[in-house]
């Protein structure tokens, strides 16, 4: 494990909201499971910010891959048992293999089907969001960021072109107040 995981690891772990996430998560088990996005993001930039309080986690992003059930029925399955585990956290369950399926009719571009979660990961909007983590059977701490974590430390925010296009970036960093929020990040142009 490199520096810039180890502090990511040591981070989640401080966290007590994340912990019974994971926990929940790794319970639950659904097939090649992350937990990742803006509340590993909000993790580290509010520590990085000296925030004491930091901001309760909104939703909590739970990614994971099963191509031999496409259907919304087992995302509601998966959130269910989730929530009947940690019922106070904001699950926001998404099945990676169908993303295909219905992305075009909410964002209006077509996609090729994604091969893993990780490959989702992949994808995400910004690269310091483009991170997953999974609690493993002997309690370590598995962290996949194809992106890698300089940006997220570095507190930089910076489209991630794979998917994302400049107009969804720029509305996600207005819409997310990422600039009011943590003020020392440096919001990089959508052509970057």
């Amino acid at each position: 494990m490199d520096e810039l995981q180890a502090r990511l690891v040591g981070l989640v772990r401080c966290s007590p909201v994340l912990m019974r996430a994971l926990h929940a998560a790794r319970a639950v088990d659904p097939p090649d499971w992350l937990i990742g996005a803006g509340a590993i993001r909000d993790r580290v930039w509010d520590h990085l910010h000296g925030l004491t309080r930091p901001a309760p986690v909104k939703d909590l992003d739970l990614a994971f891959f099963d191509p031999g059930s496409l259907g919304s029925e087992r995302e509601r399955s998966v959130q269910s048992a989730l929530t009947a585990r940690a019922p106070d956290l904001a699950w926001d369950v998404t099945n990676q293999a169908a993303v295909h399926l219905w992305y075009p009719q909410v964002f209006g571009v077509e996609i090729d089907p994604l091969t893993s979660t990780s490959d989702a990961v992949g994808t995400w909007p910004e690269t310091a969001t483009a991170i997953g983590v999974r609690l493993l059977a002997d309690d370590t701490i598995a962290v996949v960021a194809p992106c890698g974590l300089d940006d997220l430390f570095a507190l930089i925010c910076r489209r991630n072109p794979r998917r994302a296009t400049s107009e969804q970036y720029r509305r996600r960093v207005e819409n997310k107040r990422i600039a009011k929020r943590w003020p020392r990040v440096r919001i990089l142009d959508a052509r970057d």
